[in-house]
């Protein structure tokens, strides 16, 4: 027998409102005899579950109780009972076969009266009702805002006579558990009945709302006082949850024991209720419900799990593997195959084993997890390996409105082929299906229908098979031809496809009438008719056949083309082959239009045949050479100069194309002024039998512009060597050449004697071409040692003269610094760079008239050191 997991469920709801605390409840009470008017007397209690811990309101201190009539919902009494006692619940411990449980602790408050009613024939309901329920229960809509009532029925006496003296059936399950989310679990629902003779059955049932969030003590209040009286609502369940499916379809309840089974839904919280039946008699006297919210957490049970059954009819070998998530628990696993023939292949320690039966049969396979061991499981499935299990079917018939036949052809080697379900694909109606070995289905309309074939032998063994079947209103034809054209006495070979039986009329000069491909030799024209004949759709078509005693073939005029030009060749003809020659000129010489490309003057000759029947044609093309057009040699210019060019031309006039860079466009050799590269045409026309120009290009390709540079302006001292560099071309000239240790470099070294001022140089630049543009320099002598000069005072008055206080230096290599300073030491402008200098303002403020102090440090060029400082006055 397999062994029960030990199983972990909540009862649990808690969520951060004043009123939304209550976790469960039930109402249960015993019979305490007649009081001395003769009332029955019921000792009742209340319990109430809360979690503990929970921000929500706390247990009410004392519930509002009422007891109404069943027979028409009056009430009969009803007072608000003080709490009696208040209890705590805790799971310790899950036990060594779960873990990763949450940890369960409830607060459980009871509420204990007596109550005397008077004998009654209907009986009473006992009453209590709280709001709310915690938000996000998985299974309800909304639960935030749904209340809970709890009940309990008193019997009277239409049912049995005893019926008000009895004990309410109690429920025994421990309050405290845990349910595993996507495990197998049991729980107990299972309750008492002290009535000796009373039997007790259970089902799910719905949960009832109750209290709403209203103020005051009305029934919309949270705790109305006193409760609403039957009948009372269900909760609003959240599909595909339902009273009677709490949990899902993969959770059932016995309804003899109240034992919970099954697999626990994913990880949330849901409302579970289960009511049980007090039968006393064979009548159901009364309903105690008890309500709980239970939620599936994550935790983990050594589990065993096999499917219910495996069957196996390709071979005789199977794998197999436990049914269940890894699962850190199962260290161990045990298969028995109940295959003793196999010898010590009959049991394996794999967590997923492969095992080849000894022959074919019914086994009886077992798992056990963790063999030996405190925590564990196991189960049984039945194995049902019967190989030899053929499936198969055949159809007949494809035609619209004509019944297709369908025909089982399955086969097996043990047992027999006991059942067939076929679904027909035909989406005009929901009863194509048949339970028939070999039923027939009458299509409504045309197009690609799934078949659909499940098969089943007495031996377990199912198979689906699936195939397409194509419904057609008629079979398709296609022919290769539909007109054609024959010569007398020729025959040609009708051709048309298909499936299905064909058959041509009339069966006048017809040979093989009954084929898809005849030979017919009809005298005269003459239109065949194919029938196609497929399993009782019909189809038909035709074909005309003309016939012509010769071949009719009308030429084009002779024409004239330009040489290596094409020509289209063209005739009208009711033949069906051509062929032409000389075929070497023409692109193809098969078709009734060729296009010629005749080099020379040709003559070509066209045939044109039906059948054995042929006439011929001559065609002449005239080639006539282009007018010959020169338009001179490529050139190349200078920028900004002009290009003459030079054409000539064998034709009776000329055209020059570009014309807005030409001058003399009219002559032969017009002047071009392009200010870029540019191309020039001349085109060339006669009156020869040509009619295209002939044209020819010349390319003017213009140099790029010359950037000539000879530097800026300089000064030195005598005897300074003074680099000179020129910029702009490939080659240079410098004139005069006065000091230079070399005029046609890019750049010489020049040294001055004391004799000369000051001196102008132009530098001649030059491209590779020879093109040629200048630059200037001026060179300024000093007759003095190396200095840096700077003037006394200045004006910055914006009249361009001596408007910044800079450094004029001569004979020097480097500035290190030049330095303006006010008064007081403020450093007020400094650079490198030699003329560069102050303006006279200190952040874009001018300032007034005052004398300044500069400082300078320079390097000669000879490498010596130059400090000098000094004053200078701004004058405004």
């Amino acid at each position: 027998m397999k062994r029960l997991v030990i199983v972990i469920a909540f009862l649990f709801t808690a969520i951060p409102l004043l009123a939304n605390h209550i976790t469960g409840g039930e109402m249960f009470y015993t019979y305490a005899g007649l009081d001395a008017s003769g009332n029955h007397q019921y000792a009742v209690t209340l319990k109430l579950f809360r979690r503990c811990g929970n921000e929500g309101a706390q247990l009410d201190g004392a519930a509002a109780i009422a007891v109404f009539s069943k027979l028409n919902g009056t009430m009969i009494w009803s007072s608000s009972i003080a709490m009696a006692r208040r209890e705590f619940l805790n799971l310790v411990s899950p036990g060594p076969c779960i873990i990763g449980s949450p940890i369960v602790c409830y607060e459980v408050g009871f509420y204990e009266f007596t109550v005397a009613l008077p004998p009654s024939v209907s009986g009473y309901t006992i009453t209590y009702q709280r709001c709310c329920r915690i938000a996000g229960i998985n299974n309800l809509a909304g639960s935030s805002n749904v209340g809970a009532t709890y009940t309990a029925d008193i019997p009277g006496t239409n049912l049995v006579g005893n019926g008000p003296v009895n004990n309410s059936a109690r429920f025994t399950g421990i309050d405290t558990v845990v349910v595993c989310r996507d495990n197998y679990f049991t729980y107990s629902f299972g309750a008492t009945d002290p009535d000796a003779g009373d039997q007790l059955t259970y089902s799910f049932c719905d949960a009832y709302v109750g209290g709403g969030q209203g103020q005051g003590t009305g029934t919309n209040s949270p705790a109305p006082n006193p409760p609403a009286g039957p009948p009372y609502s269900s909760v609003p369940y959240a599909p595909p949850y339902s009273g009677i499916q709490p949990l899902g379809g993969n959770v059932t309840i016995n309804p003899n024991t109240g034992l919970i089974t099954g697999v626990a839904p994913s990880f949330g919280l849901y409302v579970v209720t289960v009511c049980v039946n007090e039968i006393r008699n064979g009548v159901v006297i009364a309903t105690q419900r008890k309500d709980l919210q239970i939620r599936a957490d994550d935790c983990d049970v050594a589990r065993a799990v096999l499917n219910p059954e495996y069957v196996e009819c390709g071979g005789l070998t199977l794998s197999f593997q436990n049914e269940t998530p890894p699962n850190p628990i199962i260290n161990s696993f045990f298969w028995d195959f109940g295959d003793p023939a196999s010898g010590i292949n009959n049991t394996s320690a794999s967590s997923t084993p492969t095992h080849t039966f000894s022959a074919p049969g019914d086994y009886t396979i077992k798992l056990v997890t963790n063999r030996g061991q405190e925590c564990s499981d196991s189960t049984t499935a039945i194995v049902r390996v019967w190989p030899g299990f053929f499936p198969a079917f055949t159809s007949a018939g494809i035609c619209l409105r004509n019944p297709v036949l369908f025909n089982d052809a399955t086969t097996t080697n043990h047992g027999f082929v006991n059942s067939w379900r076929w679904n027909f694909g035909d989406l005009t109606t929901p009863a194509d299906t048949s339970r028939l070995q070999n039923p027939n289905w009458t299509y409504a309309d045309t197009g690609s229908k799934v078949i659909t074939f499940i098969v089943t032998n007495s031996k377990g063994c199912i198979d689906t098979l699936t195939d397409t079947l194509q419904i057609i209103d008629r079979p398709l034809i296609t022919l290769a031809f539909r007109d054609t054209l024959i010569c007398v006495p020729d025959a040609v070979q009708l051709q048309a496809s298909g499936t299905g039986v064909f058959s041509w009329s009339p069966g006048i000069n017809i040979v093989n009438a009954n084929t898809a491909t005849p030979t017919v030799n009809p005298a005269s024209t003459t239109t065949y008719y194919v029938q196609l004949d497929e399993q009782g759709c019909i189809n038909t078509d035709s074909v005309r056949i003309r016939v012509v005693n010769f071949v009719t073939l009308n030429e084009m005029p002779d024409t004239t083309i330009c040489r290596t030009d094409t020509a289209q060749l063209r005739i009208s003809s009711d033949g069906l082959r051509y062929s032409w020659t000389p075929a070497s000129s023409l692109i193809d010489a098969t078709v009734q239009n060729p296009l010629a490309i005749a080099g020379t003057t040709t003559l070509y000759t066209v045939t044109a045949r039906i059948g054995s029947c042929s006439t011929t044609r001559d065609i002449q093309v005239t080639a006539i050479p282009y007018p010959v057009a020169n338009a001179g040699p490529d050139t190349i210019i200078c920028y900004g100069h002009s290009a003459f060019l030079r054409g000539s031309h064998d034709g009776d006039s000329f055209t020059w194309s570009p014309v807005s860079t030409l001058l003399n466009a009219n002559t032969l050799n017009p002047t071009a002024y392009p200010r870029s590269t540019a191309s020039y045409i001349l085109s060339s026309q006669a009156n020869r039998g040509c009619p295209k120009p002939g044209r020819d290009t010349v390319l003017v390709r213009v140099m790029p512009k010359i950037n000539p540079s000879a530097g800026n302006d300089t000064l030195v001292i005598v005897g300074q060597p003074l680099q000179l560099n020129a910029e702009g071309g490939i080659s240079y000239q410098w004139t005069p050449p006065t000091g230079l240790n070399n005029p046609l470099i890019k750049n010489p070294v020049g040294i001055y004697p004391a004799e000369i001022d000051s001196i102008r140089y132009t530098v001649l630049v030059y491209d590779s071409i020879g093109c040629v543009d200048s630059a200037f320099v001026r060179v300024t002598v000093f007759k003095t040692n190396p200095y840096v000069f700077v003037p006394t005072g200045f004006t910055p008055n914006g009249d361009g003269l001596n408007d910044v206080l800079r450094p004029i230096a001569v004979g020097v290599k480097e500035i290190k610094y030049f330095a303006i300073y006010n008064r007081w030491g403020q450093l007020l402008f400094k650079t490198t760079t030699n003329g560069h200098g102050w303006d006279g303002r200190i952040g874009g403020m001018p300032q007034g008239s005052n004398v300044f102090v500069w400082m300078v440090s320079a390097v000669d060029y000879l490498d010596k050191p130059i400090f000098l400082k000094g004053t200078s006055t701004l004058i405004r």
